[in-house]
């Protein structure tokens, strides 16, 4: 679904990404994770499109994507939540959905101001879609309040939904597991599951090693911008570079 080769960026002369390559195979999940500045967000960031990269290749099931804006990147099927949640706070939960839906929209724009019944029957079924989302993701019953008045542990789901609407082959989450309780994490890995059930591939930077752990089909680890380690969960915890990456390296 995946696959990257030898991505950089450099911001001036600090390296953020060095010569990364890994893929991420058609419904998997896979796990990328790391110590703090290890270049997990910038990652993500040149995969959809937020920055060039400074070297290196990112292809969308074969398809390369390296020169294309993140809305044509969208539009191949790809979607993505963001670590600091990024919702419009002042629109209600349906609508924040709703506005992931724009671009499967089969309506052209100025037909879309008209009344009639193809835009109807557009709106009809987006509405459906959108509250079919937000039953999925646990928000069901609450699409009429404001995004803002919602607990942080809904906002994270509301923006999983929003991403949903678009109707990804592979979505990127950034994080998702950050400031939920433990009950929380639990529902997010269920979803999650579930998701993947669906035929959705899964790309997730995540800190909370119970949910990496207990998750995620393979894991690729980050130091300092470059791939230190590759592999299944298991492997991945037993690995001594892992291990020094989180905790040091013991003193004599």
């Amino acid at each position: 679904m995946l696959e990257i080769n030898g991505l950089s960026k450099f911001f001036g002369g600090v390296k953020a990404l060095s010569e990364v390559s890994f893929a991420v195979a058609a419904g998997e999940i896979l796990g990328l994770i790391g110590p703090n500045g290890a270049g997990k967000t910038t990652c993500f960031h040149l995969i959809n499109g937020l920055l060039p990269p400074s070297a290196g290749r990112i292809r969308l099931a074969g398809r390369n994507m390296v020169d294309l804006p993140p809305y044509r990147r969208a539009r191949l099927g790809l979607a993505r939540t963001f670590q600091n949640v990024q919702l419009f706070g002042g629109m209600t939960v349906l609508e924040n959905v709703l506005a992931g839906c724009h671009l499967r929209q089969q309506v052209g724009p100025l037909t879309a101001l008209l009344p009639v019944p193809a835009v109807r029957r557009a709106q009809a079924e987006n509405r459906k879609r959108c509250l079919e989302l937000l039953e999925l993701v646990g928000l069901g019953g609450k699409q009429d309040e404001p995004a803002e008045t919602l607990a942080y542990g809904d906002q994270r789901r509301l923006e999983i939904a929003r991403a949903l609407a678009q109707q990804p082959r592979l979505l990127l989450l950034d994080e998702p597991a950050a400031g939920l309780n433990p009950r929380e994490t639990e529902d997010l890995m269920a979803l999650m599951e579930k998701l993947q059930t669906l035929g959705i591939t899964l790309l997730v930077i995540e800190h909370d090693m119970t949910l990496v752990m207990g998750l995620c089909h393979r894991i690729v680890v980050l130091d300092h911008g470059e791939v230190i380690a590759a592999g299944a969960p298991r492997e991945i915890r037993r690995d001594p570079r892992v291990v020094e990456a989180y905790l040091g390296r013991e003193e004599e």
